[in-house]
C-alpha cells in the first residue's frame, strides 16, 4: 500500500483513498482497484457485479441514494462535490453527513446504507459507479433529498436536480 494513501471519513465505514498514479509525457496511469489493498485495511471487497459510468453536466446534483450494496466510487472526468449522509439503523454515526470535493484518482467506498451524492463543478464529470450487487427495481434502500437544508451541504448554483430527488424524504424523515 505505499503508493495508495488511505484516510478513514467521519463516517463510519467511509474510506477515502489516493489511488496509485504514474505520470509522464503521455499522460496518466490510475490504478482503479486492486483487492489486497481493501483486504489490508479489513474490508472484503467482493467481484464488482455492475459498474456505471455517467456523464454529467456542470451544476447537475445526482442523488442522495442508499442501496443495498457497497460502492467504489470515483471520477473518471472531471471535478465534483461529493457527498455522502449515513441512513443504516445501526451505525453509530447515523445522521452524519460528510463532503469531500473530487478528482480523478481520488475514490470512496461507501458501505451498504450511507447514502451518495455529487454535484458536477466542472463542464463535464465522468463519476464510476463500482457495486457489488446488480442494481434492480425495488431493491431496498433509502433516499433523502439532496437539498435538504438539514444536510448542511454547499451545493453551488446553478443547480441541476431530477424531479425524483428533489422529492425524495428529507433527513429527519428517513431518520424517525
Amino acid at each position: 500500500m505505499s503508493d495508495v494513501k488511505v484516510h478513514r471519513g467521519a463516517i463510519d465505514g467511509l474510506l477515502v483513498v489516493e489511488v496509485k498514479q504514474v505520470a509522464d509525457a503521455r499522460g496518466t496511469v490510475r490504478e482503479l482497484f486492486r483487492r489486497s489493498t481493501f483486504a489490508e485495511l479489513g474490508i472484503a471487497v467482493g467481484a464488482f457485479q455492475q459498474i456505471n459510468l455517467t456523464h454529467t453536466k456542470q451544476g447537475a446534483i445526482r442523488g442522495m441514494h442508499a442501496e443495498d450494496m457497497d460502492k467504489l466510487l470515483t471520477l473518471a472526468y472531471g471535478r465534483a462535490l461529493g457527498a455522502y449522509v449515513d441512513l443504516r439503523d445501526d451505525s453509530p454515526t447515523r445522521g452524519k453527513v460528510e463532503t469531500r470535493d473530487l478528482e480523478p484518482g481520488v475514490q470512496v467506498f461507501l458501505p451498504r446504507g450511507v447514502a451518495n451524492g455529487f454535484q458536477a463543478l466542472t463542464a463535464e464529470v465522468e463519476y464510476l459507479y463500482c457495486f457489488d450487487n446488480e442494481w434492480r427495481p425495488g431493491m431496498p434502500g433509502k433516499a433523502v433529498t439532496p437539498l435538504d437544508p438539514a444536510l448542511g451541504v454547499a451545493w453551488r448554483e446553478p443547480m441541476i436536480v431530477s424531479d425524483k430527488d428533489r422529492n425524495a424524504p428529507t433527513l429527519a424523515e428517513v431518520l424517525r
